[in-house]
């Protein structure tokens, strides 16, 4: 985790020391439209412990020079609640706030920017998910299902003539709906917000 935050960062003291281009002009026709691209919370599957087993996938398409719209496909899991914050709540890893055993989550979600002035954009995520509830020797309990939206603001910054890009970002995620969960998992879950702060860095290719 703290590896982590160092690239966060790492990624706006670059942010302030590159040369600033807008992001693209509604007239220019010439910019890539397409773009695919994941974020840094891979890094968390280098964790010793606790491995997230975490992969995402964005594909993302430029409307016009200020609008994208991105699908994104998700999977994760994770065996303590999500309102815990791991950047800033030691309960974070704590073993009496664990689940009895722990949640995989399937997610695609859709994903809109507006840029502002320049690179500064904000985002809307929504991201419907589907959630098989497992004990601590794996087996599963039940089945669920919620929605993880993330709102943000952040900067894109082009790399190698546009051809990449990264995007560090701060914005606030959580869950406007969820279904019942096992006894054991409610337990711990209620106990914590549905919303948390949540820093976010994610990179892409254009094409």
């Amino acid at each position: 985790m703290q590896k982590y935050i160092l690239w966060i960062g790492l990624a706006f003291v670059l942010a302030g020391s590159l040369r600033v281009h807008a992001q693209y002009a509604k007239e220019d026709s010439t910019y890539k439209r397409w773009f695919v691209g994941s974020t840094l919370f891979l890094l968390g599957n280098l964790a010793t412990t606790n491995t997230p087993d975490f992969a995402q996938l964005n594909v993302g398409y430029r409307i016009t020079g200020k609008d994208v719209l991105s699908v994104e496909l998700i999977t994760w899991k994770y065996a303590w609640p999500l309102g815990i914050n791991p950047f800033f709540n030691q309960s974070y890893g704590k073993p009496e706030e664990k689940f009895p055993g722990y949640i995989r989550d399937y997610g695609i979600g859709l994903a809109y920017q507006r840029f502002f002035w320049k690179g500064l954009y904000a985002a809307v995520h929504v991201m419907p998910m589907w959630q098989t509830f497992l004990n601590n020797n794996g087996a599963k309990v039940d089945n669920g299902f919620h929605i993880f939206n993330s709102y943000r603001v952040g900067y894109h910054i082009k790399l190698f003539k546009d051809r990449l890009f990264i995007q560090p970002s701060l914005g606030i995620a959580g869950r406007p709906y969820h279904t019942k969960m096992p006894d054991g998992f409610t337990v711990k879950d209620d106990k914590w917000p549905k919303y948390t702060p949540e820093p976010g860095l994610h990179f892409g290719y254009n094409f």
